[in-house]
């Protein structure tokens, strides 16, 4: 089927919108003071919502984890029976203009990234991120070690960000992640540069903090530094704010989700408003940490590929060559599916450049019609879970094809 006249308008449209909004962070606060419709009863987990009982393995464990963190049960028995009850409530982050990382998991007490889209106004939030061990809620683990991390997090490092990023008045986050690219990160599974340019943002307003205690002000900057990872909740926050600028044009088959549950895959895109299109799980290359089988890997949810609708991750492998050593591949292949990409979106973002490729600009704005014609399907890097918690790995994945078939039949009808 061939766009029609005004899907071709509408997702040049949605194309500007991807480009042209600035993403800056404003506040890091409580997710129940902060994200529209957030209550105290409430776990928002990754991917198109389920209903409770569809809920498996990891991702049930990560909900279940949510609410004993929060204080919503004793047991975990006890937690489960009160999503089943309908007294707790588990729903999408999605909806609540949040965005997670595997399991996704937010609380009403848990601190988030505030992240206002400067051109637009409109506003994306990600939690933080939890730390190096691969022992992490949001991987499906909950336990002591988890749950001291999680009060850390929310009791040192968030206010001392917060209070840091209020005193800046903002920081503008698209600055960073342009020459992050330019220093081997994609945005994705790789943020070393990225982290090291936000911490050298806040430090200037770290040395000013009088009324922050020393010791809060030398964890967070740990935190901060100690695996290069901290950057990409911000980045998931950007791409969030970004995305969601272009949704909602009539026409446009642009996509501006792509995510995972534990059941599924699903998309959204602009002008098939706010319904997710599922199919099956995506195709996955893992590389696995020492001791791991893919015998192991497990679906648990995720929506960092929120990075890739907006031309970052698997969209700028080729900035990111370093990833080798992390997620496997070779140099080669990596320009290769690169430049495949090209195909399917619909221009070359100005201001998002891959050194290698001459400073072409990423390719940006995933346009369903072309991956139904052309048969190339976005690739995204992602984290790998194992089936009884925790991080195994990391690796790329393929968004199946059947989504995207999906969204031009819906197209036919409308």
């Amino acid at each position: 089927m061939n766009p029609s006249t005004e899907t071709k308008a509408a997702n040049q449209e949605a194309f500007e919108r991807l480009t042209k909004s600035e993403p800056v962070l404003i506040d890091v606060a409580p997710a129940g003071d902060v994200v529209p419709g957030m209550t105290e009863n409430t776990v928002l987990t990754s991917g198109p919502p389920l209903p409770w009982e569809a809920y498996e393995g990891g991702q049930r464990d990560a909900v279940i984890g949510g609410a004993l963190f929060e204080g919503l049960a004793k047991t975990a028995e006890e937690a489960a029976e009160g999503f089943a009850s309908g007294r707790l409530k588990v729903d999408g982050c999605h909806d609540y203009g949040c965005i997670g990382s595997l399991a996704g998991i937010y609380t009403a007490s848990m601190p988030v990234f505030v992240v206002h889209n400067e051109t637009y106004g409109n506003v994306g939030y990600c939690n933080m991120y939890e730390g190096k061990s691969p022992k992490r809620l949001n991987y499906g683990v909950y336990d002591e070690d988890v749950r001291e991390q999680l009060t850390f997090i929310a009791e040192r490092v968030a206010p001392t960000i917060g209070a840091a990023t209020r005193a800046l008045g903002g920081i503008p986050l698209k600055p960073i992640m342009t020459r992050a690219l330019h220093m081997g990160d994609e945005l994705h599974s790789r943020n070393t540069a990225a982290s090291l340019l936000f911490s050298r943002e806040l430090i200037p307003a770290f040395l000013e903090l009088d009324d922050t205690p020393r010791d809060h002000v030398r964890d967070t900057l740990e935190i901060l530094t100690e695996d290069h990872y901290f950057f990409l909740r911000l980045s998931m926050a950007a791409a969030k704010a970004t995305a969601d600028a272009a949704h909602g044009i009539e026409h446009s088959s642009i996509v501006t989700a792509m995510c995972f549950s534990c059941a599924e895959f699903g998309i959204r895109v602009s002008g098939l408003g706010d319904d997710w299109i599922r199919g099956p799980h995506a195709s996955v290359q893992a590389k696995l940490f020492d001791g791991h089988t893919e015998d192991e890997i497990a679906w648990m949810g995720g929506e960092s590929p929120i990075t890739e609708t907006i031309g970052l991750g698997g969209f700028a492998q080729a900035a990111a060559f370093p990833l080798q050593a992390y997620q496997g591949g070779d140099p080669q292949a990596m320009v290769d599916r690169n430049v495949e990409l090209y195909s399917i979106t619909h221009g070359e973002n100005p201001d998002y450049h891959i050194p290698f490729l001459k400073y072409r600009g990423t390719p940006t704005g995933i346009d369903v019609f072309k991956v139904a014609d052309t048969g190339v399907l976005p690739m995204m890097d992602i984290g790998i879970a194992g089936k009884g918690g925790g991080q195994i790995g990391a690796g790329t994945v393929r968004a199946p094809m059947e989504c995207f078939q999906a969204a031009v039949a819906k197209f036919a009808k409308t």
